[in-house]
């Protein structure tokens, strides 16, 4: 394997047990999150979305598409979807007035600071649960993490 000098048998280990381990962690903490949030949590996919548009504000359809690895057809009926319901405003391009730029709307803001402050909160309380060696292999792993989804998202190559 370019760039390691582990055993492949150790590498083929490691990723089955991340390919067990990411999905369990995600559903648990979303079920939590879906069980304590006051309203109907959000479905992934449009929360997704929400949350690419929170940190990239103004971005296109085709540039949500392509960061979140979605057809721009998909993403523009979750736009649609997202605007009906009064999260998003689509604004037209100062220079390209063809071109929509897309904007949460406060109450949008307000929702995902919601369930991030419950994925938050869920996940504190789990970490503190944890052994300091526990809670340092984990802060160690952030890194490596990060690296590992730099390179496994198609628009990083």
């Amino acid at each position: 394997m370019p760039g390691s000098s582990a055993p492949q048998r150790d590498v083929d280990s490691v990723a089955s047990a991340l390919a067990d381990a990411l999905p369990a962690l995600h559903r648990a903490l979303d079920r939590l999150v879906a069980r304590d949030y006051a309203r109907p949590k959000p479905p992934e996919g449009p929360l997704n979305l929400l949350r690419f548009l929170a940190e990239h504000r103004g971005a296109t359809v085709r540039e949500a598409a392509d960061a979140l690895l979605m057809k721009p057809n998909n993403v523009s009926a979750l736009v649609s979807q997202l605007t009906g319901q009064g999260l998003l405003e689509r604004r037209q391009d100062s220079a390209d007035r063809r071109v929509a730029r897309l904007h949460l709307t406060p109450v949008a803001r307000r929702r995902l600071g919601e369930v991030r402050a419950l994925q938050v909160s869920h996940l504190t309380g789990a970490l503190l649960s944890l052994t300091e060696g526990e809670m340092d292999a984990l802060g160690s792993a952030l890194g490596a993490l990060n690296s590992l989804t730099h390179r496994l998202h198609p628009a990083a190559h």
